[in-house]
């Protein structure tokens, strides 16, 4: 099945390029569908970008999904026009009154600062406790799992020695869940990043939810993890919240453009691992996280937001 996409949405064309099928709003209206509303929270600079990223792994679905795009009211984006801004994306002010099936929360580059040394953090704890009441199920990314985990739970964030970047093997830790039906028992994802959770501070929030009485016996699990990058997936709420600290949505070149660019502007960065063929630049990417990302999205979509949201979208709560 198709997503719907706002009109003239950039994404819409760049992706009909890969053999994507995508319709946009004005067409959607002509069918008789009730689709998934999936609400994008996009904190990431360059935002066509990440759309495009984002819009790519949900598009393997059989389900049709609405796509809208959400921004924060107390932060201006400089690396997006403005006219696409005003064009394609409403301020939560906009949409808090609205109800979705899913919703995204992307990463942002703002890691090494404090969570409430970052100037939209009160709007952001704002959306995350209307998330809890108005979205079904939703997926936390990078920055947004680590401040999600945060705001919810009380884990703090470490700053690392040096940059967490590259294709990190993980392991499911609980592979009959539902969210890695399909998966292999060891799966790959692309991190970027400069900041961890640890599992220890995991496992004490976890504790603190039972001791206070929490219905579900695990409230907060770590869910997968890597020997290399650590925490990568985490579960709460049996699913209404997922955080992923990696980034299972980069396209094959996102991590080559990052290096580049930080090479450019002279700064202290190494070569992500486990990325280039033969460990040469030249040689390109080898691409293994592909399939996985996929797979789960797909999955998140199907066993988190379609079986579990109901068909009255007004009765989420």
């Amino acid at each position: 099945m198709p997503l719907t996409l706002p009109d003239r949405l950039p994404a819409i064309e760049l992706l009909k390029h890969e053999n994507i099928f995508v319709i946009d709003t004005t067409r959607a209206t002509s069918q008789d569908i009730r689709p998934l509303r999936i609400v994008v929270l996009n904190l990431m600079p360059i935002k066509i970008t990440t759309e495009t990223d984002l819009i790519r792994v949900l598009s393997n679905s059989p389900l049709q999904l609405e796509v809208s795009f959400m921004k924060i009211k107390s932060h201006t984006s400089k690396n997006t026009p403005i006219e696409h801004m005003r064009a394609f994306y409403r301020d939560f002010e906009v949409l808090r009154h609205e109800k979705f099936d899913g919703m995204i929360i992307t990463g942002a580059p703002v890691e090494h600062l404090d969570f409430e040394g970052v100037t939209y953090w009160s709007e952001m704890t704002e959306i995350f406790d209307w998330a809890r009441t108005h979205v079904t199920s939703t997926l936390y990314i990078c920055w947004a799992a680590q401040a999600g985990l945060y705001h919810y739970y009380g884990i703090p964030k470490y700053p690392l020695d040096d940059k967490m970047f590259g294709i990190f093997a993980q392991k499911p830790l609980q592979p009959m869940l539902p969210i890695f039906r399909g998966f292999d028992d060891i799966f790959y994802m692309p991190h970027s990043r400069h900041t961890e959770v640890r599992r220890s501070d995991i496992e004490a929030a976890s504790a603190r939810l039972v001791s206070e009485g929490a219905a579900e016996p695990t409230p907060l699990a770590i869910i997968a993890e890597s020997a290399e990058s650590g925490v990568s997936i985490v579960m709460a709420r049996g699913g209404r919240e997922i955080f992923i600290t990696g980034h299972a949505e980069y396209s094959p070149l996102t991590l080559d453009t990052e290096y580049r660019r930080d090479l450019a502007k002279g700064l202290p960065i190494k070569m992500p691992q486990h990325y280039y063929r033969n460990d040469n630049p030249d040689e390109g990417p080898v691409v293994t996280w592909r399939a996985h990302a996929n797979l789960l999205f797909t999955n998140w979509l199907n066993y988190y937001v379609y079986q579990e949201t109901p068909f009255d979208i007004n009765e989420i709560h």
